[in-house]
């Protein structure tokens, strides 16, 4: 099999969509105000855990934290782990800016912008774990280059993790689902699928809390599938 090399142009893509829906109450004003300046992403430069966390600890990536449920559940369930949340949307920002103030957590970094660009600044082999969870579908084909699951972000995905680190993919889009099985064949020399059979994706494994996304998805009678990869050694 060809391998893959983390500079693949052609689907390192840029944000699609807007930013903002509903408008901001006082509260959440002063929370995007005073508290994100404090947990964010440095602007420039390598991100480590050292720098975000002042010591060498295990790094989580989630990529498009909608209302930070999972990061917030994942940070408070691993204290002594990093966690860093990329989410475009500001109403999402906030809605993780709450749990993290409310839940007092103090191991979440948090940009509000594209993933791809602080991903590509985290050293290879930093990442203990990364998320993609219930990300945009664009069903339409001509939009299939806007996904996330292509063969340029897998492969800056497979760079950043450490060997044995995992990957997570979570969609209830039969088209999502059925795109990026099509996409992690192509890379089983960075991957290997744990699954034993279909209960290994049809149920949501421990430690996998559920965001409002998938919630939504039960709540209108769809499936939901569960994905986890293992990088394999370099």
């Amino acid at each position: 099999m060809t391998a893959h090399k983390p500079g693949d142009p052609t689907t390192l893509n840029r944000l699609y969509g807007r930013s903002q829906g509903r408008p901001l109450r006082k509260s959440q004003q002063e929370l995007v105000e005073d508290l994100l300046p404090k947990i964010s992403v440095p602007g420039e430069g390598p991100i480590t855990s050292e720098r975000l966390f002042g010591q060498d600890t295990p790094l989580h990536f989630e990529i498009g934290f909608g209302g930070g449920e999972h990061m917030a559940n994942r940070a408070d369930m691993l204290p002594d782990h990093g966690f860093i949340g990329c989410e475009p949307f500001l109403n999402g920002v906030v809605g993780a800016l709450t749990h993290i103030r409310d839940m007092h957590l103090g191991n979440v970094r948090l940009h509000m912008g594209d993933a791809l660009e602080v991903l590509s600044r985290i050293p290879d082999g930093a990442l203990s774990f990364a998320y993609l969870l219930h990300p945009d579908p664009w069903p339409k084909a001509r939009h299939a280059k806007r996904r996330m699951m292509n063969d340029g972000p897998v492969n800056m995905i497979a760079a950043k993790l450490k060997p044995g680190g995992e990957f997570r993919f979570g969609t209830d889009h039969p088209v999502y689902l059925r795109h990026a099985l099509m996409i992690m064949r192509r890379h089983t020399d960075q991957f290997e699928w744990l699954a034993e059979g279909p209960e290994s994706f049809q149920k949501r494994p421990g430690g996998w809390s559920e965001t409002r996304y998938e919630a939504k998805a039960r709540k209108q009678g769809h499936e939901v599938w569960y994905f986890r990869w293992k990088r394999t050694l370099a």
